[in-house]
């Protein structure tokens, strides 16, 4: 969570916004968390129509604990709501994800990662995966606990109880396409690939994955849901950076740009061949920072990266996509602020989503890259940052200059 400074907590106590929320997220969490434990309060049965959603720990590895999320008695097309990244884009605030999420009841339980036919049989993995949400019924097994859980990959989740017995009491309603591969005997990576072809959904790709509806039937295993997610951003945009590789450059500096939940991002695309920037600045007060921060992390031509960020993997996903779609290449620089609006963590889906957005609203064409950063330079919130400093970027424009040389000279 952002790091408030406790002093302003105590003066406030939720009533004077001193931090400069529109509200106290504390009692904003507070009130949703105690609505849900309301709902079921003495209850040992509960009902209700998962959106669906499902997400499988990796605590204990290989045996985990899977929670399966029901808003108590919310049925039909209302529980979509509850977890729906897509529609919620641009029209949900923190706030009312959060009301969302914790007013779901995780029903918990403890499988082996080999019991994939298990949860098959019982249908809870195919709720799970289903194109409409499934009407479902859990018998708990002793008190709820109102704890709130955030995660930097996986959407936050509420309350949570122990089941004693969960059934999916409604047919789920599964894609044509992820019915045959679930019974085909092919390697995971090309089932994710076929599947997003077909459907273009990495949510519903993410739960197949995670739930070991996807590959050589002898080898499936469950999957955790932070792995799940990074495994499928990263087969998609593999499958898709070797297309990319062969299509012609682009001819000018173009950049891209859209906001949304106190995240801001640029997006420049330049001739070259395809290599990729991830730029992170961090506001003060925003989620993990307490002052203002950099981070820099690069890829090559060859698809090696300097570390592992599951968000730039979600940010480069939705880039791909594009280029793909134009059938261009380009050198990519994604730069994302994150101010302290952003002070709660929601999972990397906002910033695929925003960047996918990002790449419908061109707001720039330059004949170099110098001016194309000079640009976006003036429009970041942080006013004391020169992109062209950063060591990243001193890198590619060296490297421009190098390539202009050898062309000059022939």
């Amino acid at each position: 969570m952002r790091a408030i400074p406790a002093e302003l907590c105590v003066k406030c106590k939720g009533n004077k916004l001193l931090c400069g929320l529109h509200a106290c997220p504390i009692l904003e969490r507070f009130r949703s968390t105690i609505n849900v434990v309301n709902k079921v309060y003495n209850k040992n049965e509960i009902e209700g129509s998962t959106p669906p959603s499902i997400v499988i720990g990796e605590k204990n590895y290989p045996k985990v604990s899977i929670s399966f999320n029901i808003p108590p008695d919310i049925y039909g097309e209302e529980a979509k709501n509850y977890e729906n990244p897509k529609g919620w884009w641009g029209k949900a605030s923190i706030y009312d994800i959060l009301n969302y999420r914790t007013s779901l009841l995780s029903n918990v339980f403890e499988v082996k990662i080999e019991d994939v036919w298990k949860l098959y049989e019982k249908e809870l993995s195919l709720a799970a995966v289903s194109e409409k949400p499934v009407q479902s019924e859990s018998r708990i097994d002793g008190t709820i606990l109102p704890k709130l859980r955030f995660d930097g990959y996986v959407l936050p989740r509420g309350p949570s109880a122990k089941t004693q017995n969960l059934e999916v009491i409604e047919n789920p309603k599964i894609n044509k396409t992820l019915d045959k591969l679930i019974f085909d005997d092919i390697k995971a990576e090309e089932a994710v690939v076929k599947l997003y072809q077909d459907i273009k959904d990495v949510y519903t790709i993410i739960n197949a994955l995670s739930l070991g509806l996807l590959g050589v039937k002898k080898n499936r295993k469950l999957v955790p849901t932070r792995w799940a997610i990074t495994a499928v951003d990263s087969i998609i945009a593999k499958n898709l950076i070797q297309k990319i590789r062969n299509y012609q450059e682009i001819s000018e500096v173009e950049v891209y740009y859209q906001k949304y939940l106190g995240n801001y991002f640029h997006v420049i695309l330049y001739p070259s061949a395809y290599q990729v920037t991830w730029i992170e600045i961090w506001h003060p007060l925003s989620l993990w920072a307490s002052e203002l921060t950099i981070s820099e992390l690069t890829e090559n031509y060859w698809g090696e990266y300097s570390t592992m960020d599951g968000g730039y993997m979600a940010a480069r996903l939705a880039v791909l996509e594009y280029l793909d779609n134009i059938k261009r290449s380009a050198g990519i620089i994604i730069i994302r602020e994150i101010t302290s609006e952003y002070f709660a963590p929601l999972g990397n889906w906002h910033i695929r989503e925003t960047v996918r957005k990002a790449m419908e609203n061109k707001i720039g064409r330059f004949q170099d890259l110098e001016n194309a950063l000079s640009f976006v330079n003036q429009r970041l919130n942080a006013k004391k940052i020169d992109l062209r400093e950063l060591n990243s970027i001193k890198r590619i424009l060296k490297q421009k200059s190098i390539d202009q040389f050898f062309s000059s000279s022939k």
